[in-house]
């Protein structure tokens, strides 16, 4: 379990305690990326978790360039196939949601606002049954962003990511397949999508799909 909060950890563990699965739960606690990276990393090979708990923001460890719970689940994923990924975030927007579905795929995640005890209970079970769970804030924000399906487009995603790496417009066309009058009209969508004024900056842009965890 990882969490920067240790009373998260400690409020997850007295949940699961009072399972009725007939399972025998044991933790190993990790509460930043740094502790969680050498408990992974230090692991034997003949051991192995069967699920990690994982929080998205916790302190970084820069060091290994290990900046977040994302880039943590990705590293268990790696060193642990089998074991089952659950996210669980204060985070509810929805293009960081469906990031995280789409690049961890998790077998759980759950936004910490969403469930009670009894909820907890009952995506561990179905996890733990190796069924996915994904809470109610997760399922309708993802689902409203499919509806809208304008960002969910490859090369508008792609045009946001490059402009938060500080790349002018007039040089996309180095960076994408697109000619400059495409990247123009795709541009406005953007813009229309996040409700920019007309006349609205790529800095505005940045800004909106970092408010949006876009970015």
């Amino acid at each position: 379990m990882i969490d920067d909060h240790p009373s998260m950890i400690e409020g997850y563990k007295s949940i699961l305690s009072f399972n009725d699965f007939d399972v025998d739960i044991k933790t190993t606690a990790a509460y930043n990326c740094e502790s969680a990276y050498k408990i992974i990393m230090e692991t034997e090979d003949r051991y192995t978790y069967d699920f990690a708990f994982v929080d998205l923001s916790l302190p970084a460890y820069e060091e290994k360039q290990i900046n977040s719970g994302e880039d943590l689940a990705l590293l268990i994923k790696r060193r642990f196939p089998s074991c089952k990924i659950v996210i669980l975030t204060s985070h509810a927007e929805a293009f960081l949601l469906d990031k995280i579905i789409k690049t961890i795929e998790p077998k759980g995640l759950l936004v910490k606002s969403d469930f009670t005890a009894d909820e907890f209970l009952l995506a561990f079970e179905q996890m733990l049954n190796n069924q996915s769970y994904i809470s109610k804030t997760v399922r309708e924000n993802v689902s409203e962003l499919h509806s809208q399906n304008i960002l969910l487009d490859e090369y508008n995603r792609e045009l946001i990511t490059l402009l938060g790496k500080g790349i002018k417009t007039k040089n996309l066309p180095n960076y994408i397949n697109l000619s400059m009058s495409a990247i123009d009209k795709r541009k406005a969508q953007i813009k229309i999508y996040f409700k920019i004024e007309k006349g609205g900056t790529d800095e505005d842009i940045i800004r909106e799909a970092k408010k949006h965890g876009l970015i």
